[in-house]
């Protein structure tokens, strides 16, 4: 049996699947689009996918700023600045554009997990948030790369 703190709140398995939702339908439609359709759907993979990568930055920023463990003002600052490369990726993503920003961002995304996964175990992250991220992680980084190949 699952104790509680590894059990995924409802609330949040239910929002990280609909938040999965467009990774799914975009990189699921690309194959039967043709020409400017086609295009679009590639962008709004690559933009939605940005902005998911900026999100779990931020996620990371929250933590920075509310533990306890970041007193010391290295340790804030160096938190602080790590919760900001996800922003920057995926612009670059963006910037970058086609197969090239895709990559990016399915590096990024994967990137990300390891990075939760470490928080969870220090005690920044609940335990529970491994369950949540990998199983969608998983999902993001399947259609960012079928988004490539498409």
């Amino acid at each position: 049996m699952e104790s509680n703190d590894t059990k995924v709140p409802p609330s949040a398995g239910w929002l990280g699947a609909f938040g999965a939702l467009p990774f799914i339908g975009l990189a699921g439609a690309m194959p039967f689009l043709t020409g400017t359709q086609r295009l679009y759907a590639a962008h709004a993979l690559l933009a939605y996918g940005a902005v998911i990568l900026s999100f779990l930055g931020g996620i990371h920023w929250g933590m920075a700023i509310r533990s306890q463990s970041t007193t010391h003002s290295g340790t804030l600052k160096a938190r602080l600045i790590l919760s900001v490369i996800p922003s920057l990726a995926g612009w670059a993503g963006l910037l970058v554009g086609g197969t090239a920003g895709l990559f990016i961002l399915a590096l990024s995304i994967a990137a990300m997990l390891l990075v939760d996964i470490r928080a969870s175990r220090l005690g920044d992250a609940p335990p529970w948030y491994p369950k949540l991220r990998i199983p969608l992680t998983c999902v993001v980084v399947a259609t960012l790369l079928f988004g490539t190949m498409a």
